[in-house]
């Protein structure tokens, strides 16, 4: 199996082909084809390390969306000087499927390879047989027992001091 190490925004992850990573934001439409240049790892069969990176080695991927990560508040509190600030932030991603991993010069196809579909599982027919469809029971409203009130509990006798 090939893998590279990529670095990106700079980070450094570890990718194969068809794997699904989310990077910082990059500047393409969903649907483009990037390339990432500074491959620092190939591995499989023959291992190459980039010193520091490797000549000729590339890592293609289709940019599938753009999200943005959870709200990360910065609240920051002097206390006794009536000073508080709350500031809220939330990163920007780009989730990118990677497509191919290229070695020796080679540019990568500027179309993203069409995905095959699933095929959803088949229903056993003697399954959908076996098992009937549960039918909840309707009550009124008037048949309807009414729960108790919860009862407080005992308070506890106080005792006088002695003197």
């Amino acid at each position: 199996m090939m893998f590279a190490v990529i670095k990106a925004g700079g980070k450094q992850y570890r990718v194969a082909a068809e794997d699904i990573i989310r990077i910082d934001r990059v500047n393409a439409e969903p649907g483009k084809i990037v390339e990432f240049g500074e491959v620092l790892v190939l591995g499989g069969d023959t291992p190459q390390l980039g010193m520091p990176t490797i000549a000729g080695a590339t890592v293609a991927g289709e940019v599938l969306q753009h999200t943005r990560g959870d709200k990360v508040i910065a609240f920051k509190k002097r206390r006794r000087k009536n000073s508080r600030r709350k500031r809220g932030y939330r990163h920007e991603f780009s989730v990118i499927r990677i497509t191919e991993i290229l070695t020796g010069g080679a540019k990568p196809s500027m179309t993203a390879a069409p995905r095959p579909k699933r095929e959803p599982k088949p229903k056993v027919e003697g399954e959908a047989e076996a098992k009937p469809a549960k039918v909840k029971a309707k009550t009124s409203d008037k048949t309807k027992a009414k729960k108790p009130a919860a009862k407080k509990p005992a308070k506890a006798a106080t005792k006088s001091k002695k003197k």
